[in-house]
């Protein structure tokens, strides 16, 4: 990660995984290890990012953490299909992304 755009793109990836995780209805410690055990990203990472979208949503959290103590809970071997699944779709996005053009300029 030398440039700072692919720095926000890495970051913007670990924000959506981490939003997929939430629909999971995953801790913030489920949700460091999934992404650590599926998408290789160091949890240090996943806690820093997660942190921020705390700040910046506090009152989601709260609802969040309150509405999480239920038993509404996925099992580990679904967490992992759809974790695997979220992760081979946001890598067709990148790749869609990288190779698309740039300008969105259209002579139709």
């Amino acid at each position: 990660m030398g440039d700072s755009s692919s720095t926000a793109s890495y970051i913007h990836m670990v924000q959506h995984l981490i939003e997929k995780c939430l629909l999971f209805h995953m801790t913030k410690e489920e949700c460091m290890e999934a992404l650590f055990k599926h998408a290789n990203i160091k949890p240090v990472i996943t806690s820093t990012v997660w942190k921020e979208l705390e700040k910046e949503n506090k009152d989601f959290f709260e609802a969040y953490y309150a509405g999480n103590k239920g038993g509404d809970r996925v099992s580990e071997s679904e967490t992992t299909q759809k974790i695997q699944k979220m992760l081979s779709e946001s890598s067709a996005t990148t790749e869609l992304s990288a190779t698309s053009p740039a300008s969105c300029g259209s002579s139709i």
